[in-house]
């Protein structure tokens, strides 16, 4: 439940600006979450020489995080409802700080394994808390659009971590040459995340409190304080009573939530969730997150203009959410799936079209004169229609389809189910490279999003406009 759910006042001047803080405070996590994911871009060909791995091993390395934010993702909300929103958060930022330090020093493959587990733990716990923790807090009126910029952050933290690589390595010549101190570049570019890993872990004592888990905790009187600074003196002890009568009528959060009561089985509404959250990931989206530097090195670029080219990816996908934000409350959700599901299926299309095409050298792919910048015009193209549809708006939706009673079971099952699929992409993916070649990986994702069209337009219900009780 949050404010808006309790009191329709208008919070004073005071009230805004601690929202707006602890926006800010909270979003950090959703920062590093895009940081953490996109860091790995530029490590890969690092990874390999360092660790001496195979494609399996490599794809483990890339993909170990992953498995880390399946559980954390599915741990989070409990762990909010027994220790708090804030101290979980706290201890996301700490391991955020530990996988940064240790990711970077790790001698290896096991060590690193373990590191980057770590931070999955801290990015899948950020993933679910950061903004719940805002929803819980924002004033009626700025709900919607604070809580939208959790997205923004894992965007604005990916193409962070694509610019912080592609300088280290124009300074350095090349990932794994020495940049600073005896280290190789590759190492340094986790080391960065230290900084706003350290600002987060800081930054989240000057912000509250949820209220709702301080009156859930039987601690009202911080509760009253917190709301008082939120809505105002007149409204707090209102609202507190309101969440105590909430609290008492709740459904309390349990995973048989995911069963039709009538012994029907699962719930067609979490099947729904989980083909959502599956579909996103079948895209194959991260394989241009995690992978993007090898995969422009292999058909030709030089490891520099591929880092250069995340760094374009990564301004392209901001500009593609900023313009789903605007849209979304006007056009609905399913049209921007929709939409976003046959740009992807025509431009994954025509990259696995132009691969087919290729001849296999001693260093990777030669394209065949002209079909380089058509490879890449097209993965912007995908990336730009990703950004624009399923990205936002798979989480809006997951935020938004589940009645009550079934949200949380329905958003911890989801989200472990988002995890589970994007590990296997990440995982397979240097396998496809290093045997079929990448014809046949794109070939693959187009597919998932040609069948995603027909999933959405089939089973995926509108929700813009309506209440979980409608639904």
């Amino acid at each position: 439940m949050s404010l808006e759910e309790t009191t329709s006042a208008q919070p004073d001047t005071h009230g805004i600006g601690l929202a707006i803080l602890i926006t800010t405070v909270a979003t950090l996590g959703g920062f590093l979450f895009g940081y953490d994911s996109g860091v790995i871009n530029g490590t890969v060909k690092g990874l390999q020489v360092a660790f001496q791995s195979n494609s399996v091993g490599t794809g483990f390395s890339v993909a170990s995080m992953l498995l880390g934010c399946a559980v954390g993702a599915a741990a989070a909300g409990r762990l909010a409802d027994m220790f708090g929103r804030k101290p979980l958060l706290l201890m996301s930022a700490v391991f955020f700080v530990i996988s940064a330090w240790g990711s970077g020093i790790a001698g290896t493959t096991n060590e690193f394994i373990i590191y980057r587990i770590l931070g999955g733990l801290a990015v899948g716990a950020a993933s679910v808390m950061a903004p719940a923790y805002i929803s819980e807090i924002a004033p009626p009126h700025l709900r919607g659009r604070l809580t939208s910029i959790q997205q923004v952050a894992i965007i604005v933290g990916l193409t962070a971590a694509f610019v912080s690589n592609y300088f280290i390595v124009k300074v350095a010549g090349d990932s794994t040459a020495e940049f600073m101190m005896g280290f190789e570049a590759w190492r340094w570019m986790f080391w960065v995340e230290l900084i706003p890993a350290a600002i987060f872990f800081f930054a989240l004592f000057l912000i509250p409190e949820s209220p709702r888990y301080l009156v859930s905790a039987g601690k009202k009187d911080e509760a009253h304080g917190v709301l008082t600074r939120l809505a105002g003196e007149q409204k707090a002890g209102v609202v507190v009573k309101e969440i105590e009568d909430t609290l008492a009528a709740d459904h309390k959060p349990s995973l048989k939530d995911i069963f039709d009561p009538e012994g029907k089985g699962i719930r067609p509404i979490i099947w729904v969730g989980i083909g959502l959250a599956v579909f996103q990931q079948f895209v194959g989206i991260n394989v241009i997150f995690y992978y993007g530097s090898v995969l422009w090195e292999f058909v030709g670029f030089t490891e520099e203009d591929g880092l250069l080219t995340n760094v374009i990816m990564g301004a392209v996908s901001i500009g593609a959410v900023l313009v789903s934000m605007a849209l979304i409350d006007k056009m609905g959700r399913k049209p921007l799936l929709l939409i976003g599901s046959i740009g992807m299926a025509v431009s994954l299309a025509v990259m696995a079209g132009v691969f087919s095409m290729a001849s296999v050298t001693e260093t990777g792919l030669a394209l065949p004169a002209g079909l380089g910048p058509v490879a890449l015009i097209a993965a912007v193209i995908y990336v730009a229609f990703f950004n624009f549809s399923w990205g936002p708006v798979m989480w809006v939706m997951l935020g938004e389809m589940f009645p009550n009673q079934v949200r949380g079971s329905g958003l911890a099952v989801s989200g472990f189910f988002q995890w589970i699929a994007n590990f296997g992409i990440t995982m397979t993916f240097p396998i496809l490279l290093a045997t079929t070649g990448l014809f046949s990986a794109y070939a693959l994702y187009a597919i998932a999003a040609g069948i995603s069209v027909i999933f959405v337009f089939k089973f995926v219900k509108e929700t813009m406009g309506k209440t979980l009780e409608e639904m």
